[in-house]
């Protein structure tokens, strides 16, 4: 009876450690993103903020009227300044890049929902090379949620 009653408080234990476990793993890949936030796989790098950041899984939340989050899950956060924009039509959430040569500056949040977009402002070597003329070409990233 006591070999029983040692294996059941065995099984017990094990399946509180593994909840243990995974509770914390699940709940930081939920609490990652909420309702409003763009989910994004970026496959190329970008520049925003005159930060240089690395292609991949990104989250961008707005967390108020001027002020946009941009963060990867396990990776560092940035925190822009942003204009409103207007929307002519709800075409989801999206990303928007002005690409010149290779490299692409972060330049619209789109939110589905939201009849404004977020504008960033554009980074000193961003109008340096608008005003020269460069040849610029929009990228779009939709939201992966």
């Amino acid at each position: 009876m006591t070999k029983e009653k040692d294996m059941r408080i065995a099984s017990a234990l094990l399946r509180s450690l593994v909840s243990c476990i995974l509770l914390p793993a699940s709940t930081v890949s939920f609490a990652q993103s909420k309702p409003g936030d763009v989910v994004v796989d970026i496959p190329f790098n970008f520049v925003v903020a005159r930060q240089h950041l690395p292609a991949g899984h990104y989250i961008v939340t707005m967390q108020n009227d001027s002020t946009a989050r941009i963060f990867q899950p396990k990776g560092r956060t940035i925190f822009v300044p942003t204009g409103a924009g207007r929307r002519t039509t709800d075409e989801g959430s999206k990303l928007v890049f002005h690409r010149y040569g290779d490299t692409y500056f972060l330049s619209t949040v789109c939110v589905t929902g939201k009849r404004t977009t977020r504008e960033l402002y554009p980074s000193a070597v961003e109008r340096e090379l608008a005003q020269g003329k460069a040849e610029m070409e929009l990228a779009v990233v939709d939201s992966t949620k």
